[in-house]
């Protein structure tokens, strides 16, 4: 027993997730003014600090319902899953969001068993470590969005163009389905599977009295996501000069936001009238 527990204590390497991450530049006041996509081609911005509470109730509410309950698994959910998987030809997951982290971090190795049993022991073993809000950011900075979409903040940017915090409820619940299934319902692809996975779970938050009537009437006419959208890109050689020195990090710059678009738009408005003289 005490060799295993020795297993169980130190079975989570550090840092957990060991990828590179875009770097983005943003104004004093937090707005983004730019950003570079990460090494290894995905668009997967620094881990979040927070998550945003409509995603957090979306998520929650499709993924896991007992996630602030249970101790890294659910074993209600597993043992029905394990019925499902020998009695039918459907399969089924029944893994809680902390063990869709350790999945995420060990990058989704085959779905046996046995990586089962290490998935629900080491997710024991980050419950123990980390908050359960720590444990959703996570998941939050690293579930797949779609194509080489990476992180909330990245979808909420490409498919919306709106940071996280910003996100509507019809919004939060388009989002909040992608993860389950990227490629099966892609952004701009599917969208009838897209439309009828959002509004069950919009559906479910009005049942269970997370948003009223109004909310979610109003939820279910809002547009679902498109094909990505191009990111800000207000100091392209501030945003360029980041990434060659602080390749990617998050970095708050002391660029006056509202100040940068006054003189992009000086510099758009001189440019247009040359170029209408001929000169450039």
């Amino acid at each position: 027993m005490g060799l295993l527990f020795l297993v169980w204590l130190f079975c989570l390497p550090s840092p957990l997730f060991n990828v590179p991450t875009a770097t983005v530049a943003e104004s004093s006041s937090g707005q983004m003014l730019g950003a570079r996509i990460a090494d290894d081609g995905q668009w997967r911005f620094p881990q979040m600090d927070s998550v945003p509470e409509r995603f957090e109730k979306c998520i929650i509410y499709f993924e896991d319902e007992h996630f602030y309950w249970h101790p890294g698994f659910n074993p209600v959910s597993i043992s029905k899953a394990l019925w499902n998987n020998l009695t039918s030809n459907s399969r089924r997951g029944g893994s809680t969001i902390t063990q869709q982290v350790i999945r995420l971090s060990r990058k989704n190795k085959g779905r046996t068993y046995f990586e089962k049993l290490i998935e629900i022991f080491q997710a024991t073993r980050l419950e123990a470590g980390y908050k359960k809000k720590s444990i959703l950011n996570l998941y939050a900075s690293y579930a797949p969005f779609g194509g080489n979409v990476v992180g909330l903040e990245t979808a909420s940017w490409r498919y919306f163009g709106i940071p996280a915090s910003e996100l509507s409820w019809g919004q939060s619940a388009a989002l909040a389905v992608l993860p389950n299934a990227p490629a099966l319902i892609f952004p701009g692809k599917n969208e009838a599977i897209l439309k009828q996975k959002r509004d069950a779970l919009l559906l479910k938050l009005f049942q269970n009295k997370v948003i009223d009537e109004t909310t979610y009437q109003l939820a279910l006419d809002e547009n679902l996501p498109g094909k990505p959208l191009p990111l800000p890109e207000f100091a392209p050689h501030l945003t360029e000069k980041i990434r060659k020195e602080h390749p990617g990090k998050r970095i708050e710059t002391t660029i006056d936001f509202s100040l940068q678009q006054k003189v992009n738009n000086i510099v758009k408005e001189q440019n247009y009238k040359l170029s209408q003289n001929q000169i450039h």
